[in-house]
């Protein structure tokens, strides 16, 4: 199993145009400056007031830098039976697919209580090395449905940063 370089993960996110609106475009009802700038001088996305780019920055270097889960679907199912036990929702593993409710809702709210978000990390980098695998080198290259779920987590991690007062976000 190839390990991809931190700096291959860090190019994998950098000047993107769709990443700001899949991941914090959805946190706009808590910071709503969510569209970002890319600085090719120090390689990030600018922080603002009422922004969020600076904890997408943070998630972004702490994929990079995590290990590569041998199998990144475990970090996720961890949350899933966390939110299982503690709910009456409906909520079932057919094969290798949780069904009965709104998968990245389900992540959400198990997530209370990943502590610093690790699962989610390591999930979100587990999703990156594969696309990586696979040779999408970029995350407006990615397959939509993985682009689709790697963009809810990183908004679960961003979000419950924000919940536990570690977010980066500048208030105005």
């Amino acid at each position: 199993m190839l390990t991809h370089s931190p700096r291959k993960i860090r190019k994998f996110f950098a000047q993107s145009e769709w990443l700001d609106r899949a991941c914090l475009r959805p946190l706009d009802h808590i910071a709503p400056n969510w569209e970002t700038i890319w600085d090719d001088e120090v390689r990030r996305y600018v922080p603002e007031y009422g922004s969020f780019a600076a904890d997408l920055n943070a998630v972004i270097e702490q994929i990079a830098t995590s290990v590569r889960p041998r199998r990144y679907h475990d970090h996720e199912d961890r949350l899933v039976e966390r939110q299982v036990r503690r709910s009456n929702w409906p909520i079932q593993k057919r094969g290798h697919r949780w069904v009965g409710a709104d998968y990245a809702a389900i992540l959400e709210q198990g997530a209370f209580g990943d502590i610093a978000q690790m699962d989610l990390i390591l999930a979100a980098a587990g999703r990156v090395h594969a696309a990586l695998d696979h040779r999408q080198i970029h995350f407006d290259k990615m397959e939509e449905a993985h682009c689709h779920m790697l963009s809810a987590i990183i908004s679960i991690i961003i979000y419950h940063r924000c919940c536990d007062g570690s977010s980066l976000l500048v208030e105005e």
